[in-house]
């Protein structure tokens, strides 16, 4: 079942439980997907790829905003963005470890040859690809410029 279908099953199963979080953020989650869907060029169709793109971006802002609201002594509505991103977070594949992605990005350096800093834009890009929906960015970012160093 592709993820569309599977958001909005997860839909009617929240409205059944009665699960206000997880409605709402199931519902924002499909309402992001039908403007990816209706977008100009997008031919009616959302593939899982872009649609996991779009949950990785949904709660890479959701943690941003928790920590936005907790630097403002905000915890409650931390606590809210953070119960938002856990539902998000479902859909997404396992996140590796820092030492699984330390592994992998060893492996690209050896496969890249690269061996200083100023090689980092070929490492990250092939890292980003080989990682992506995996890991976060910034992660990736930080072990290549350890290994780099």
């Amino acid at each position: 079942m592709a993820l569309f279908e599977q958001v909005s099953e997860d839909i009617k199963t929240a409205m059944k439980a009665r699960d206000k979080v997880r409605l709402e953020t199931l519902r924002n989650i499909k309402k992001v997907f039908l403007e990816a869907k209706t977008a100009p060029g997008a031919n009616d169709t959302l593939e899982d790829a872009a649609a996991l793109k779009i949950l990785q971006k949904l709660a890479k802002q959701g943690k941003e905003a928790a920590e936005l609201f907790n630097q403002q002594n905000r915890p409650d509505l931390a606590e809210e963005e953070m119960a938002q991103v856990k539902v998000i977070e479902e859909y997404l594949p396992k996140q590796l470890s820092e030492a699984e992605i330390e592994t992998a990005v060893k492996g690209i350096i050896a496969q890249t040859g690269a061996t200083s800093m100023k090689e980092m834009g070929k490492v990250m890009g092939l890292a980003t690809k080989q990682l992506a929906g995996k890991a976060d960015g910034k992660i990736i970012s930080t072990i290549v410029k350890k290994l780099l160093a």
